[in-house]
């Protein structure tokens, strides 16, 4: 049986749950700096809170806000916005919000991973609710911006007051996500379903799919340039047309010898040993492995990261990107 997700919208929004209510957005980063312009132009209440004065303090202050440290912004606050990396949202939350925030101060995320996985016991008397974009903040921004809004994923994982999804809504409606659709979920789904995507598509499956298929043509004797066109460049127009027709839209965009070739050769590449995979990830993703092992990883200095990046940085189909960089920037039709 297939769960149809309950989807709320404009209608069903309202920013009276915080209207008055101080809130407070920590971090300024991709997402941090989107969500505190966007509830700012909603009309709300907004103090954006940092560790220190870098880089995102002076941006925050060139936006026009008066950004304070972590401690002072959360000890006034009604609402207390989770927007910082995930492997450091424990250490702020120790160190900095619990010892210093109001009692009955919502909690708010925008992924379910550290409240999913334990890293933070929030206080019995907190609501504590969610609220997902799916897009980066650079989009949530200029769609806001422009009239629309990202869509995002809605939950309530602590509704002491009764009233968590109605506020997790408004904080919908305050980035302008209730314009396009907030999708009800829950912390465990929306985490889980984000770290299989990421690992086994998004990141990691697509990159991998796309290297494989340009080092093959290049160990068969292709140009690189050619290969490089053909196994990654256009990967962005194909995906553009999915994102804006589906799959089946893709497939009647497509000549027919590419449907015919991508239907009979597709299904042999992601086999049945691929789709095994795929559930192996996802199920190490749900009993928590995952997520013990990316701790570790991250605790040692995230070795595995920072070498993976320094190979990807000197392969032949990043050298070959940056080869044609210019020459795909000059295609591009101008805003």
């Amino acid at each position: 049986m297939i769960n149809i997700a309950k989807i709320y919208t404009d209608k069903d929004a309202s920013l009276d749950a915080l209207k008055g209510k101080k809130i407070a957005v920590l971090g300024y980063g991709n997402q941090g700096r989107a969500w505190a312009l966007n509830l700012r132009d909603s009309g709300l209440d907004v103090t954006v809170g940092l560790e220190r004065q870098g880089k995102s303090w002076e941006k925050a202050t060139k936006d026009g806000f008066t950004p304070v440290k972590t401690d002072e912004a959360v000890r006034n606050a009604e609402v207390i916005i989770f927007l910082v990396p995930d492997m450091i949202q424990r250490t702020i939350w120790l160190e900095k919000v619990k010892p210093n925030m109001k009692k009955g101060a919502d909690l708010v995320f925008a992924h379910g991973f550290n409240i999913h996985f334990r890293m933070i016991e929030p206080p019995a008397d907190s609501d504590v609710y969610m609220v997902a974009p799916k897009g980066p903040g650079d989009t949530v921004r200029d769609y806001y911006v422009a009239g629309g809004g990202v869509p995002v994923l809605v939950a309530a994982y602590q509704n002491v007051s009764g009233k968590a999804m109605e506020k997790a809504l408004a904080v919908a409606k305050g980035i302008g996500a209730t314009r396009s659709g907030a999708l009800e979920s829950s912390f465990k789904e929306e985490t889980e379903t984000d770290l299989v995507g990421e690992q086994t598509i998004l990141v990691g499956g697509i990159m991998e799919l796309m290297r494989a298929s340009f080092e093959t043509l290049v160990e068969m004797g292709y140009q690189p340039e050619v290969a490089y066109f053909e196994t990654i460049n256009e990967v962005k127009m194909i995906v553009d047309i999915i994102h804006s027709k589906g799959l089946s839209g893709m497939l009647r965009a497509v000549s027919d010898t590419a449907k015919y070739g991508g239907m009979t050769v597709g299904k042999k590449v992601i086999n049945e040993d691929v789709r095994k995979r795929i559930r192996e990830a996802a199920e190490r993703v749900r009993d928590g492995q995952f997520a013990s092992e990316w701790v570790e990883e991250y605790n040692r200095g995230m070795p595995t990261v920072v070498n993976g990046l320094k190979e990807v940085d000197n392969s032949l189909e990043q050298k070959v990107a940056n080869e044609l960089r210019d020459l795909i920037e000059r295609g591009k039709p101008k805003k």
